[in-house]
């Protein structure tokens, strides 16, 4: 491994915070949260990926530190907005000796955007397996992509030489320009917006070109499931596939691999595709 993959072994420096930590610096109220995001990307609406991490961090504020995320599902129930204050209430739904889990609802105006219910988890010994998936694309057969998608600049993107498109379209090679902190709920937080690039193109109907201008398109729903650490500074193999076409509604399941080939995270989304 290279010094530069090793550098999210280290934090970012004294006195600095790695640009997921500013986006998820709140103000707080007890288990209400608040905060503005300011910097945009080329779409109007709020990226889901990151208001998804945003509300996974205020849930994991309110969880002992000894308990790492293992799941969230949620819902993407409006559009969200840029520099409109966003305001993020957590419920504990239970606190146990093993488990917790928590629902937030996340509002603009008075009105919910996304609906999130996640669990965590105090590690303990087990069974470590899963069954192999050989990579459909080799890191050394990835070539750089710089999408058209907000915060896009923040990653080292490697897709298929054949993605000619606007978007990252999976199978990709991601990692972060930066260090992120070393703590499992920032990483945590990092996978989560990861892992909203590339699913909604992916379900789209068979045969419909991939453009911005084609039709309407827009997440619905989204689950991850957190499975081993995640390094944020080190390859990472992003895998979605199609499943299923119907309703104008589109689903994907998606897989995040290590560069050993190790399963990171298990995800699941569906969208809606009007043409």
């Amino acid at each position: 491994m290279t010094a530069t993959e090793d550098a999210d072994a280290v934090n970012t420096g004294a006195g600095r915070h790695s640009w997921v930590a500013e986006l998820l610096r709140f103000d707080r109220d007890g288990d209400t949260f608040t905060v503005t995001n300011a910097e945009r990307g080329p779409a109007p609406r709020l990226f889901g990926g990151l208001v998804a991490a945003q509300a996974l961090y205020a849930a994991g504020c309110t969880v002992d530190a000894g308990k790492l995320p293992q799941s969230l599902h949620l819902y993407f129930v409006r559009g969200g907005r840029y520099d409109v204050e966003t305001e993020l209430c957590v419920q504990r739904i239970r606190t146990g000796r093993s488990f917790d889990t928590r629902q937030v609802s996340v509002r603009q105006d008075g009105e919910v955007i996304l609906e999130l219910i996640a669990s965590f988890h105090r590690p303990e010994p087990g069974a470590d397996w899963h069954p192999p998936a050989p990579a459909s694309l080799e890191l050394d057969d990835a070539v750089p992509k710089h999408p058209a998608l907000g915060f896009a600049d923040r990653f080292d993107i490697r897709a298929a030489p054949a993605d000619a498109s606007a978007f990252a379209v999976p199978p990709y090679w991601i990692r972060t320009r930066e260090p992120i902190e070393d703590d499992p709920l920032l990483r945590a937080c990092t996978l989560t917006f990861i892992s909203d690039i590339g699913p909604l193109p992916v379900i789209r109907p068979p045969g419909t070109r991939l453009a911005f201008d084609v039709g309407f398109a827009t997440s619905l729903d989204h689950s991850i499931w957190f499975h081993r650490p995640f390094h944020p500074r080190r390859w990472h193999r992003y895998e979605v596939s199609s499943v299923n076409n119907s309703d104008a509604r589109g689903l994907a399941r998606g897989a995040l691999y290590d560069a050993s080939g190790a399963l990171i995270a298990s995800t699941a989304q569906e969208g809606l595709w009007r043409l």
